[in-house]
Formats: C-alpha cells, sequence, structure tokens
C-alpha cells in the first residue's frame, strides 16, 4: 500500500473508512488526508447521483456517513472551519 494510491482511490485500498483509522502504517495526518479524499469522492457521487448520473455501485450517504464519523474518531471536525463553497464539500 502506498500512500499515493491511497490518496488517489481511497475505497480501492481501504474496505472501509474505518479501517484508514486503524492503519498503523499512517500517521495522524495521513489518515485525515485519506479521509478527506474519501469524503470528497463521497460528495462527488452524490452529486452525480442527484444529477442521475451515478457513477459507481453503492450508497454515497451511507459512505459519507462513514468517513464522517471516521474523521470524528480521529478528532476531526469533519464539517470543517468554513463551509464549502461546491456542492461536493470541496475547493
Amino acid at each position: 500500500m502506498s500512500i499515493e494510491k491511497a490518496l488517489l482511490d481511497p475505497a480501492d485500498v481501504y474496505d472501509s473508512p474505518a479501517s484508514v483509522c486503524d492503519d498503523t502504517r499512517l500517521s495522524q495526518s495521513q489518515k485525515v488526508e485519506v479521509l478527506r479524499r474519501w469524503e470528497y469522492d463521497a460528495r462527488s457521487q452524490i452529486v452525480a447521483e442527484e444529477e442521475n448520473m451515478p457513477d459507481q455501485e453503492g450508497d454515497a450517504g451511507d459512505t459519507l456517513d462513514q468517513v464522517l464519523e471516521a474523521l470524528k474518531k480521529l478528532g476531526e471536525n469533519p464539517d470543517g472551519d468554513h463551509p464549502a463553497p461546491t456542492k461536493q464539500g470541496g475547493v
């Protein structure tokens, strides 16, 4: 497992957002970075589903909930300090 691959596609490397928290190979900041990427991907999928353009199988809303829970477990504020300017929650 490489951090670069995990940042590119977290769902391809990890079974669940919770498994990122349990990965002892990653530092705290790397775990947060991977989960933030997963959060962005889930939000992007939700937007696509809202626009009738699903691109992946699975429930993006459930995945997003799991990612936000994992971020909380790491002591991170999943909503961030500032509201995001895009539907996906990114900048």
